[in-house]
């Protein structure tokens, strides 16, 4: 049988949510997700990390457009949920706006696991990429990558 079981929320909290206009039961769930700042809801860019912070991100952007203007094959990896089929959408939509040949795959992870398993490199070689491109995927999958590497 289903229980729901409620958290613990500090008043103050949903105090600070109330008190910037935020109706209860908006301001109760809020709380609960941990937001006790109402710059945390803040849907603005301005407060995101410069792509130019992001360790290699210029060479992997050069990588990509070589890629595209060479017509390689590029395949998305997604983790299996929300933000992983948010990320796989845009990466696959953007890179086709810019002409790419892209194809993705959301993987079970049930079934293949988390992150860059082996078991998902295996699945992705099937498609014969030139190139994969992980979105949303652990970053320590330190062994999918080195299996990557290896084919």
């Amino acid at each position: 049988m289903t229980q729901i079981s409620l958290r613990a929320i500090p008043a103050n909290a949903i105090q600070q949510l109330l008190d910037n206009g935020y109706p209860p039961a908006l301001a109760r769930i809020f709380a609960a997700r941990g937001i006790t700042d109402t710059q945390q809801l803040e849907t603005s860019f301005d407060h995101l990390l410069s792509f130019d912070k992001l360790k290699n991100a210029r060479e992997m952007a050069c990588l990509l457009a070589d890629a595209i203007a060479a017509q390689k094959k590029l395949l998305v990896i997604a983790d299996y949920d929300c933000d992983g089929a948010t990320a796989c959408a845009v990466a696959v939509r953007g890179l086709r706006a810019f002409g790419a040949q892209v194809e993705f795959i959301v993987p079970n992870r049930f079934a293949y696991g988390y992150g860059l398993t082996p078991e998902i490199v295996h699945l992705a070689k099937r498609s014969n990429p030139d190139i994969l491109v992980t979105v949303d995927n652990g970053i320590a999958s330190l062994e999918g990558v080195a299996e990557a590497n290896r084919l």
